[in-house]
């Protein structure tokens, strides 16, 4: 017998793999939805969400990708994974998400492709909507510039474009970097860290989701959860897995503050210190040759 049979579940509840039918909709995360589908409906433009590390920012925004009608809206997701990102690369990428094939090599030829792209895609009765995961990497000002270049596409009074940035705090450095894009932020959203009791709403329902209708945590064990996760849904998935596990090795029914502790203990984990999620110095524009 598996911990999986052991605790009548049909899969994993607390993996930290992105995977749609675990999506919680806490009241901040539906609410930052609907400011962002705001946002892309109204052609507003520019609009942020940030968080912290394991908020669900990633997750976020790829709901919102899944929630962006074809027929209506050509959306697409950007992930940056290097902070070395040029303009040339921001825009060639940008051009191949909208669906440009024999790219430029030429920054300004590349431009014009993604303009005229943009008028074609809002004359067949269509939004353009870039969606930018891990926006903080994005710590150059000439890759600004090329967003509020491309924001100013707006031919008859209303633009084309609506850019969707999501990442850490730093994102806001990331835009002061080139003001006039700073001011052309028209909706922010920042996600926080969950409240006791939605880390326990949360615990439920991935385990209800997995299969398994009654509770398998002690109000003492959630609690402790919330203490060492901070309310940060992705520390609190790493507990509450190694937690099941270790539940099921100590042959346990029911998973209790002191398997949390334990398991706690073995991930170099202290109450009100969790990692360090922030970088130490704010963005600033890379040097030449970096």
């Amino acid at each position: 017998m598996n911990y999986l049979q052991h605790y009548g579940l049909k899969e994993v509840p607390f993996s930290t793999a992105l995977d749609d039918k675990f999506y919680f909709n806490s009241h901040e995360h539906a609410q930052s939805l609907i400011k962002l589908r705001y946002a892309v409906e109204e052609r507003k433009g520019l609009a942020v969400l940030v968080g912290d590390l394991g908020t669900g920012k990633t997750t976020l925004a790829r709901k919102m990708l899944d929630s962006l009608e074809e027929s209506l809206f050509e959306a697409a997701l950007l992930v940056v994974i290097h902070p070395a990102v040029t303009a040339q690369w921001l825009l060639r990428k940008v051009a191949l998400q909208l669906g440009i094939e024999n790219t430029s090599s030429d920054r300004v030829s590349l431009a014009s492709q993604i303009c005229h792209r943009l008028i074609e895609i809002d004359e067949s009765g269509r939004k353009a909507v870039v969606l930018i995961d891990e926006a903080q990497m994005l710590r150059n000002k000439e890759v600004m510039e090329e967003f509020r270049g491309l924001l100013n596409v707006e031919p008859e009074g209303q633009k084309l474009l609506t850019l969707v940035l999501f990442g850490l705090v730093e994102v806001d450095a990331c835009l002061a970097l080139y003001k006039p894009l700073q001011q052309c932020v028209a909706v922010r959203c920042t996600l926080h860290a969950f409240s006791e009791k939605t880390t326990e709403e949360y615990i439920a329902y991935r385990l209800k989701v997995a299969g398994r209708e009654r509770a398998l945590f002690t109000p003492e064990a959630i609690a402790a959860v919330h203490r060492y996760a901070g309310g940060i849904p992705r520390l609190t998935n790493i507990i509450c897995d190694n937690a099941v596990l270790d539940g099921f090795l100590q042959k346990q029914e029911i998973i209790n503050d002191q398997i949390v502790h334990g398991v706690a203990a073995d991930l170099n984990l202290a109450v009100g210190e969790p990692p360090d999620h922030h970088t130490k110095n704010p963005p600033t524009e890379p040097k030449s040759g970096d």
